[in-house]
């Protein structure tokens, strides 16, 4: 099972052989959702009235998809839904935009099995593409699976591939993003880096991803490096990492980085925490021209009300002490996606709140699940919060 990031975007995979046990239980317990089931009625939909599971209504128009009112219409099977080519763009400055159309996508790290499958390994991460009409569109889609993208350490391809931060890294106008992996350790020494880049472009993310350079100067102690959290924080316009390290420090790693994964320039900082995660809504908290840094001592997840702490940055970094920092729920709460096949009690968590629509209002996207067999995605709008404005499962990824 796998359990997940952040603004995005996790599953846990713990063999002894090849991660430390304090790795194995970050990753899990750092994830915001929790893997979900299969093949289910595919529904794109304000969820308000009857569809027809044999065959597709009208699409909703530009117009008629205005301010969340777009008319019903579905789409049987996961299966059956269409593949569209992942629209071309030519970069952009919007969030989470990997194919730079202007349009921020949405990545889900947890997807269902099929009913065969269901002791199987993982999918992998599913990339949902943005849209003019209704925020997303799920036809746009792609599939990233470590066999199919992630990058070998020596001649060993890993297992796990979790959506861990999204941004630009090498300012290119296209979102890259980062993954977490499982690489081969003895368990003697500091570790190999488990992070690895890919690189967004006019096409979405494509190739195979390279790891994540953090030089030895900007390591401290032998956990593994993890958490990475995206933000500008020193202030110059390009865009930052900050990876955890041992004893709370962390591994800050200034952008722009190259193709090969490697950052401009790199430090040890103090200060941290176990885990790490960005401010909420604002990442500039202060308004003093660079982003801010929160670390806790426990998993932050999306949408669940925590007590932290912040950093603040500076031009050296996430360096300055914050005070406390307190994680809140959504303003309207968190929906739950309106599961209609099978029986059994459900579980609902939070993949994204953020402006999918462009009307610079935070939308609210969950996921509700039950088992690992049946969910349902669904994107609210801030609009109508209390109906999406569309839904549909993730069992589209399934081959």
């Amino acid at each position: 099972m796998r359990t997940r990031i952040t603004p995005a975007l996790s599953r846990p995979t713990a063999e002894a052989t090849s991660r430390p046990t304090a790795r194995s239980t970050g990753r899990s317990t750092a994830t915001a959702a929790l893997a979900a089931g299969t093949a289910c009625l595919l529904l794109l939909t304000a969820c308000g009235g009857p569809s027809s599971a044999n065959a597709p209504s009208p699409a909703p128009t530009a117009n008629s998809a205005k301010n969340g009112d777009a008319p019903p219409r579905a789409l049987a099977g996961g299966g059956d839904v269409p593949r569209v080519p992942v629209p071309r763009g030519k970069g952009s400055r919007t969030a989470d935009d990997f194919n730079g159309d202007g349009h921020r996508d949405l990545v889900i790290d947890d997807l269902v099995k099929a009913p065969e499958d269901s002791h199987g390994d993982d999918a992998g991460i599913g990339i949902v593409y943005g849209s003019a009409v209704g925020g997303l569109d799920p036809a746009a889609r792609q599939l990233l699976s470590a066999r199919t993208h992630a990058a070998k350490v020596g001649d060993t391809l890993p297992i796990a591939f979790d959506a861990e931060a999204a941004c630009d890294l090498d300012a290119d106008g296209f979102t890259d993003l980062v993954v977490g992996t499982d690489p081969p350790y003895n368990g003697i020494g500091r570790p190999p880096v488990p992070l690895q880049v890919l690189f967004g472009s006019p096409g979405g993310l494509e190739g195979k991803a390279v790891t994540l350079r953090i030089p030895d100067k900007a390591r401290f102690g032998n956990e593994w490096p993890d958490h990475p959290v995206c933000g500008d924080f020193d202030g110059d316009g390009r865009t930052d990492l900050a990876v955890t390290a041992s004893e709370g420090r962390i591994s800050y790693l200034r952008g722009p980085f190259t193709r090969a994964g490697a950052p401009r320039a790199a430090a040890s900082l103090p200060g941290g925490g176990a885990y790490l995660a960005a401010p909420e809504t604002r990442a500039d908290t202060n308004g003093d021209g660079y982003d801010d840094l929160v670390h806790s001592a426990k998993p932050l997840l999306p949408g669940v009300p925590a007590r932290a702490t912040l950093l603040l940055g500076s031009a050296n970094g996430p360096a300055r002490p914050g005070g406390a920092y307190r994680v809140k729920a959504p303003a309207h709460g968190i929906p739950t996606a309106p599961v209609r096949d099978g029986s059994g009690s459900t579980e609902t968590s939070l993949l994204r709140y953020a402006d999918f629509d462009g009307d610079k209002k935070p939308d609210t996207v969950v996921r509700t699940y039950r088992g690992e067999e049946t969910d349902l995605v669904a994107l609210y709008p801030s609009t109508t919060p209390d109906r999406p404005r569309l839904t549909f499962s993730t069992a589209l990824f399934l081959p």
